[in-house]
């Protein structure tokens, strides 16, 4: 059976789930990015977006929200439909929510390099192969000295020491990254740079679940 991704959600709406306490951690790393950002016009992208939770509020509350322009990519209607919903009422005219497979690089060509860059509930649902492969792939998402913001569950097996591996082998630095007493994996990079070009027609990963992945 497919997941319902948008009744999935509604773990965000409950204070004490780990699910309201990583959003809570993201949304804190995308305001302290902005806050450090350089003057001017800024990017962001954010691939499987969800309903713009963990971008669109802070942006509409931070003094640098109306220099952003940003996309979001997501693939279930409704909750492409909530982030719209969201950004308009928010008065954010710079933010864009496309319904798409948020996997192919095309969806970012003209966006590209990115500020910010949102990978977030991704890792988990992916398999280890695509996360390595997406992770080269933030190389060409990314600006310099832009921040990457990914998450990963950290129960065993704990992948997320291999994966600040594999950012730092593709020239990133960590920004933070949560302890496993956190209960919730959000890490923050920056990258070093040069920018890659972004190779067309690519599928970065194939989203499977997390239940597909542990009951194949």
């Amino acid at each position: 059976m497919t997941k319902d991704w948008y009744a999935w959600h509604t773990d965000y709406d409950q204070p004490d789930s780990s699910l309201s306490r990583r959003l809570a951690e993201v949304r804190d790393r995308i305001a302290q990015a902005l806050d450090s950002a350089p003057p001017g016009p800024l990017r962001a992208i954010s691939l499987c977006a969800g309903q713009g939770r963990d971008l669109i509020p802070v942006l509409a509350t931070h003094p640098r929200g109306g220099d952003v322009t940003a996309r979001l990519v997501e693939l279930e209607p409704r909750n492409a439909e909530v982030a719209r919903r969201a950004a308009a009422e928010a008065g954010l005219t710079g933010v864009e929510v496309v319904v798409g497979d948020a996997a192919l690089t095309d969806r970012y060509a003209d966006l590209v390099p990115a500020d910010l860059v949102l990978v977030c509930g991704i890792f988990g649902n992916i398999t280890d192969a695509d996360i390595r492969a997406t992770v080269r792939h933030c190389a060409s998402l990314c600006a310099p000295g832009g921040t990457v913001f990914w998450t990963r569950h950290r129960r065993e097996p704990d992948l997320v020491p291999v994966i600040c591996d594999w950012f730092a082998e593709e020239g990133f630095a960590p920004v933070a990254v949560s302890s496993p007493a956190d209960g919730v994996g959000v890490g923050a990079h920056r990258f070093g740079g040069p920018s890659r070009p972004l190779k067309p027609g690519t599928a970065m990963f194939e989203f499977l679940g997390y239940d597909r992945l542990t009951h194949p």
